[in-house]
């Protein structure tokens, strides 16, 4: 690969052994990090000092926010300072080594986001123990498997998923035996608890034990656990990944790294909304990086219908999402603009048109056409709260058409990054500025080294002109194992280097594009190897569609697929081709299924697709793919064998030879 802007070679590629090791790429490292990786100060040992150092540095500081509810109603954000949660914090710390927990011992936080939450796992931060979120999104089956294989002897709780938490009673009660609430305790849960042998406590009772106690703080090294954040994973069991202080450290370290490096740096004057979950990777690396500049976290309200009402009232400097809610936001707008109007919509695709034109030619966002911001994109900056400069999307691919369409109108960067928890988050990510690199997920961050490793059997060749083959990571980030699978551990980690599972293809800039899932791979009946991840973000771009899954095994010849429709996209078309009913009957009707068909094989067509790519039957489903039904894990990636469980009558009726679709 030619030298590139972003990017630079440390080691040559090697060719593979036939029979034996498949080729491996060069190893390559972002152009930051020319002086080589950045190294944390040496009072920067644990997560505890991230928070510890901010305290002492800006007590004052504003750190953590929530809407205060007066007469029923959500007011302003009432805030408490960076010393004041640490005075909460050492009381905490004093309650739970009260009760005889101690360092190295796990700890469960289950809930929505919340001053508390992060109260909690700085508690846990300050003595020692390994902080085990529970995931909001999972059911008590993951609940009591996590609380059970970590070994939680305390778990902290919002008040509403107490009775959750006591429905994993009396498997879990092996090792657990605190509970505390966020809120209050109901005397039901009481009993319900001591029938169990748990003792349970209100937040303001627990935090009475530790009055007039002082325990000093353990000390803490790099290596030390600092959490053990269980994975949803698509098939079995959630995995528990460990991470250690230096794993967070690093991480932060490069992060700030590449803030700073393209004049984007986070100071203590950001504003960041805490809404997706604090048990994914993606948002816990995000607060611990506003908690290390001393900036201010507020959290929303718990109730995604009322997310704008708390951005507003935020009004946040940096806002994260995952692609559901930037699609969510550009269908919104996109419905806005159907109603608006010949004139308005006329107006907006100008000043879009121009504005978009400028920053193809290189201008930054903020200088292609300030008077378009000004007159036309100014609500959509609004909408955001009106003062977002950062828009950061992860945790699963972000469609290129709505990132390129919010990269003009939403008068901010929008960023798409790439990581994993085993890589505790941000591993790419892209740059401001660049519209070239719509659609990748930007290069490497300045921490770690990244090589692609060959895929033969998908015919991926890390050493062709055009690199392609599973991305591999390696670097001070990386999780020190999954808890107690030494097995899974070796399969993923190899000499060091983190194998990701996901195909990846260097682009002549230096980004990554993310194209393929090298286990998402089956035969087709004539013999033929289909790689169904790389065929699902190629007919994603059918504008038609919200979401898909392509189907396909041994003993047919042909694929098919369940398509979530866009219903303002249907409804549109159906109105122009006369189909008639409401958004259920016109998804059913033939004529619409001959329609996705024909949008598959235009962009088929387009991408030079091989005849057995193609789609040959359709299912349109009207409710999207969703936890609720066990088709997705909690950061949007598909559960096969999930989806066929679920599906599989309609895959049947598909492959039935009477009923099969022509094309």
């Amino acid at each position: 690969m030619a030298t590139s802007r972003y990017i630079f070679e440390v080691e040559k590629g090697k060719q593979g052994v036939h029979g034996g090791s498949p080729s491996v790429g060069p190893v390559y490292r972002s152009i930051y990090a020319k002086g080589g990786f950045p190294e944390p100060a040496d009072d920067l040992v644990s997560a505890w000092d991230i928070f510890r150092l901010s305290v002492k540095n800006s007590p004052d500081n504003p750190m953590l926010g929530r809407r205060e509810i007066v007469d029923g109603k959500a007011g302003k954000y009432v805030w408490q300072t960076y010393k004041e949660v640490y005075d909460v914090v050492i009381k905490l710390g004093n309650s739970i080594r009260t009760i005889g927990v101690g360092k190295g011992e796990k700890c469960g936080i289950y809930g929505a986001n919340s001053p508390e939450w992060i109260i909690s796992m700085e508690a846990c931060n300050a003595h020692g123990l390994y902080c085990v979120p529970l995931y909001d999104t999972l059911g008590a089956g993951a609940i009591e498997f996590i609380i059970c294989h970590a070994e939680v002897s305390l778990a902290f709780s919002e008040e509403k998923k107490i009775s959750e938490l006591l429905l994993t009673a009396p498997k879990s009660t092996r090792y657990l035996k605190n509970i505390v609430s966020f809120g209050e305790v109901t005397n039901g849960q009481r009993a319900e608890a001591e029938r169990h042998g748990l003792t349970i406590y209100s937040w303001d009772q627990f935090m009475k034990l530790g009055e007039g106690k002082h325990y000093e703080l353990p000390e803490k090294r790099s290596s030390d656990v600092c959490t053990i954040m269980y994975t949803s994973g698509t098939t079995g069991d959630p995995k528990g990944v460990l991470l250690t202080n230096e794993s967070i450290i690093h991480l932060l370290e490069g992060v700030k790294k590449l803030l700073k490096s393209i004049n984007e740096e986070l100071t203590s004057k950001d504003v960041y909304l805490s809404y997706l979950p604090l048990a994914h990777i993606f948002d816990r690396v995000i607060e611990e990086l506003c908690i290390s500049e001393a900036a201010s976290i507020g959290f929303w309200r718990g109730d995604v219908k009322i997310l704008i009402e708390d951005i507003s009232a935020l009004k946040p400097t940096v806002f994260c999402a995952v692609p559901r809610v930037l699609e969510r936001i550009y269908t919104g707008l996109q419905q806005k603009l159907s109603d608006g109007g010949f004139i308005k919509k006329k107006l907006f695709n100008f000043a879009f048109n121009f504005k978009h034109k400028n920053m193809t030619k290189g201008q930054p966002h903020e200088q292609a056409s300030p008077m378009a911001d000004r007159v036309v994109f100014k609500k959509v900056k609004e909408g955001l709260g009106g003062n977002v400069r950062l828009i950061l999307s992860g945790a699963a691919p972000l469609a290129a058409h709505i990132e390129s369409f919010l990269r003009v109108v939403a008068c901010a960067h929008v960023l798409q990054g790439y990581g994993l928890t085993e890589s505790c988050g941000g591993t790419f990510v892209s740059i401001p500025n660049e519209l070239s690199m719509l659609g990748t997920v930007g290069p490497p961050v300045p921490n770690v080294d990244i090589r692609l490793e060959s895929v033969p059997e998908m015919g991926y060749d890390a050493l062709a002109s055009n690199p392609r083959g599973e991305i591999c990571i390696r670097g001070k980030t990386l999780f020190s194992g999954y808890y107690k699978r030494e097995d899974l551990t070796q399969e993923v980690l190899i000499d060091g280097w983190l194998h990701t599972g996901d195909v990846g293809e260097w682009q002549p800039d230096g980004a990554m594009k993310i194209i393929d899932r090298k286990k998402n791979i089956f035969k087709l009946s004539q013999g033929e190897y289909v790689a169904v991840e790389n065929l699902e973000n190629i007919y994603s771009h059918v504008a038609a569609i919200e979401s898909l899954w392509v189907y396909g095994n041994s003993y047919e010849s042909y694929l098919v697929a369940v398509v979530c429709p866009s219903k303002i996209q249907i409804e549109h078309w159906a109105k122009e081709h006369n189909v008639s009913g409401d958004f259920e009957s016109i998804c059913q009707n033939q004529k619409t299924k001959e329609f996705i068909l024909g949008e598959f094989n235009r962009v088929a067509k387009d991408k030079k697709l091989k005849g057995f790519e193609l789609i040959k039957g359709v299912h349109l489903d009207t409710v999207p793919f969703d936890m609720e039904r066990d088709l997705i894990t909690p950061s949007y990636k598909k559960k096969r064998p999930q989806l066929l469980k679920y599906y599989q009558k309609e895959i049947d009726k598909m492959y039935n030879k009477d009923k099969q679709l022509k094309l």
